[in-house]
């Protein structure tokens, strides 16, 4: 929603992030930013145009110009000093996680304490990027290939996690020697503002870092798009990822996509369930289900079915959906409307046509009590979409190849779990299942800053992580001296 150049009294308003300064937008209008617990306004935040993104693209371009140039004791420097400002303001960016996208307050802190690893990794990474000496077949000529940044980086990040993407997305960047626009999700854009006061204060120059809020599919397109940007960055739907790819596919540009996930988790009958039940719940309904790598299919071998969804009931309804910041508070407000319709019409439509409702399903304002079914069958919109909600689907296997066919029944492939004390039953698993990330008796839920993350099939193109983001952001050059 946007609205004209007014403001209310005592209500936040954001602008861009351009060259290091706030910048009023070309447009003049700004967006309402709306707390998902009650709907209550924000903050309002400006509404970039595609003017904006050029204005940010150029200032990033003009920045690389000497960024480029930055030793790397600086650019170290920089990341290591976001990492403490980041922990000493670990409060005041615990409340924007709260109030701009229900988060839990055990979320927001673990999201925190992520992006502080992440920052430290990529300030770590810098010392990694080397080149080669190689033989030469030509006598008296010297051969030796190096690294060199590519230029602007563009990230589109989600709103789920919105500090620790937007920190993965631009710390490898920033540490390589490249420059960043940022354009965060129109459902967490306050968050982005503040990572760009982060770095500014850290000591990043200025140009080096820009943040343009907005909405995507007015602006979007115009970021990916530009001649100048030489990488983009995206998490977020299949369906924009996928429209994202074929704009970088035209333009020759190199891109990472990080999409969604219908991801199993498998139970055999010879688990530990007080780890396999706990593990489970975490899967499923952490941030209401919220993230990409929820285990929205669980498999359980028919011999304990009864037994461990009688647990995982029980379980989910003992989840905390008290105060956003009361500790105990697991199970917090959908994002907005269109996504709060979307989980409702997929409880809906399962039960319609014989699903089962073992738990949950009921709505407490903004928020949709844990969610089990069962019953589900192809035919419903829940068996293969993603619902990005605290829903899940609970279904009987008998053998464990039956439980292997049945993982890989998806177009998606992001991650993946099982629960065995069968060393062979879980490296069989963990080889064969079409995942690009496995956890054997672990929750699905999981990442580190340095590990290649992300998936295969519809789940994404390309790898995240500290490692990995070398190859991406930096280009080889050859160089070779005649004797």
């Amino acid at each position: 929603m946007s609205t004209a150049d007014t403001e209310a009294p005592n209500t936040r308003t954001v602008q861009l992030w351009i060259g290091g300064k706030d910048v009023l937008p070309e447009s003049g209008r700004y967006m309402e930013d709306l707390n998902p617990e009650d709907n209550s306004l924000f903050a309002r935040i400006a509404e970039g145009t595609a003017g904006d993104i050029n204005r940010a693209v150029e200032a990033a371009h003009e920045a690389f110009s000497e960024y480029r140039l930055s030793p790397a004791k600086e650019r170290e420097a920089w990341l290591i000093n976001a990492a403490e400002l980041l922990n000493k303001r670990s409060n005041e960016f615990t409340d924007i996680l709260i109030d701009e996208i229900g988060s839990p307050v055990g979320k927001a802190r673990l999201e925190i304490a992520q992006s502080i690893l992440i920052l430290r990794a990529a300030a770590g990474s810098i010392r990694h990027v080397s080149g080669k000496t190689m033989p030469s077949d030509t006598p008296g000529r010297f051969s030796m290939s190096v690294r060199k940044p590519v230029g602007v980086i563009a990230a589109i990040t989600p709103f789920n996690v919105p500090l620790s993407k937007g920190v993965r997305l631009t710390a490898s960047p920033l540490a390589l020697g490249n420059t960043v626009v940022l354009m965060p999700s129109e459902e967490a854009p306050v968050m982005g503002h503040f990572l760009a006061k982060l770095y500014a204060d850290a000591g990043i120059p200025p140009g080096a870092f820009n943040v343009v809020s907005g909405f995507g599919a007015d602006i979007g397109d115009t970021l990916t798009s530009h001649p100048l940007v030489k990488v983009v960055t995206f998490t977020g739907s299949c369906q924009v990822g996928k429209h994202i790819q074929g704009i970088c596919a035209n333009a020759n540009k190199r891109v990472t996509l990080e999409l969604g996930g219908k991801n199993p988790l498998v139970i055999m009958a010879d688990a530990d369930l007080t780890k396999a039940v706990p593990g489970a719940i975490q899967s499923t309904f952490a941030f209401q289900g919220q993230i990409c790598m929820s285990a929205s299919r669980i498999f359980v071998q028919r011999s304990i079915f009864e037994e461990f969804t009688a647990k995982l009931a029980s379980a989910a309804q003992s989840l905390g959906r008290g105060d956003l910041r009361d500790p105990t508070t697991v199970v917090g407000p959908i994002i907005n409307t269109r996504q709060r319709d979307r989980v409702r019409s997929h409880i809906e439509d399962a039960l319609q046509k014989g699903a089962t409702l073992v738990t949950g399903g009921q709505w407490e304002n903004n928020r949709c009590q844990p969610t089990i079914l069962s019953g589900v069958t192809p035919d419903m919109d829940v068996y293969a979409e993603e619902t990005f909600g605290p829903v899940t689907s609970i279904y009987p296997f008998d053998t464990f190849d039956e439980a292997l066919e049945k993982s890989n029944d998806s177009i998606y492939g992001l991650t993946a779990a099982i629960y065995t004390s069968n060393l062979d039953n879980a490296m069989k698993f963990a080889d064969n299942v079409e995942s690009g990330m496995v956890h054997i008796n672990a929750p699905s839920i999981y990442a580190e800053p340095h590990v290649p993350f992300g998936g295969v099939g519809d789940s994404g193109f390309g790898r995240e992580g500290t490692e990995v983001d070398i190859d991406l952001m930096t280009e080889w050059k050859w160089i070779t001296i005649q004797m």
